[in-house]
């Protein structure tokens, strides 16, 4: 804090106490630590606060942002079902994508926290739109409506981040020579913290290294791989991250269905190719 004091002192600049605040990230065990300027006055310590359209805790818990969704899409629901009984079911589902759309903004930080409560409104609302019962199941439903749950769009937008960030992943075979059939799995930092095993590099890296090898091989091709994924996503009804981790362990058949998507849309693109030329 002094260091900060001195910049703004040389730089004939004052700051404003009354209107800073600072954010401290704890675990369970640490206790806050009081900051003071060398004015006399104390910068209040916030426990949460919004920045950048994320309401940051100072646990990484994510509750506050969840809660903030969770009344944004209990309204999403109660207009849908306000305009049900006159509205087509093709403007019933534009409705929910609009109300949806902003689910997405920021889901690779918190979607691996708190997701059922977003979750159970997610279904309400394809019920609504489906003119299905509170009892009925939701897993053909989201295929019909070739909509991702909220699990899923977790999935698919954490493992576009790794794709497009690359770089900042390390696979195990740049970690040491050892030959082993994990070798272009990426590696995953050894850390007993709860709160980083959910955080986007370690989730991004164990995700990714998840997926079947007939996916990986087409992370070089962003939109084959956006394709592929979002097919297989819609396909496999995801209700969490411990059926997706289930489902791709080892299975033959799933990386026979795997092919058989990537040839499909393989054969697309030579097909629209044949057709322009």
């Amino acid at each position: 804090m002094n260091e900060i004091t001195n910049w703004f002192q040389s730089n004939l600049r004052t700051l404003n106490c009354n209107k800073t605040h600072f954010l401290q990230f704890l675990t369970k065990n640490e206790k806050e630590v009081p900051i003071q300027m060398s004015s006399n006055s104390l910068i209040t310590n916030l426990n949460s606060i919004k920045f950048l359209g994320l309401t940051i805790d100072s646990t990484l818990s994510w509750k506050d942002h969840v809660v903030e969704l969770t009344s944004k899409l209990n309204k999403a629901y109660f207009v849908i079902r306000i305009i049900k009984t006159f509205m087509s079911f093709n403007v019933l589902r534009t409705v929910y994508f609009s109300y949806f759309h902003t689910l997405s903004y920021g889901i690779i930080f918190w979607g691996n926290s708190r997701l059922s409560a977003i979750f159970k409104i997610q279904k309400r609302i394809i019920r609504i739109i489906t003119n299905k019962g509170k009892r009925d199941s939701c897993q053909q439903l989201f295929k019909t409506l070739q909509i991702l749950t909220v699990p899923s769009q977790y999935i698919y937008s954490l493992l576009i981040f790794v794709i497009k960030n690359r770089r900042l992943f390390l696979s195990n075979s740049e970690i040491h020579n050892i030959n082993t059939r994990y070798n272009h799995n990426f590696h995953l930092i050894s850390t007993n913290l709860t709160i980083a095993q959910k955080g986007v590099h370690y989730s991004g890296s164990k995700v990714f290294s998840h997926l079947p090898a007939n996916i990986k091989i087409l992370s070089h091709d962003l939109k084959c791989f956006k394709s592929v994924l979002k097919n297989f996503l819609t396909e496999h009804t995801l209700y969490s991250l411990e059926e997706f981790y289930q489902l791709t362990s080892n299975q033959p058949w799933l990386i026979l269905l795997l092919v058989f998507l990537a040839l499909n849309y393989l054969q697309d693109k030579v097909d629209f190719v044949n057709s322009h030329t």
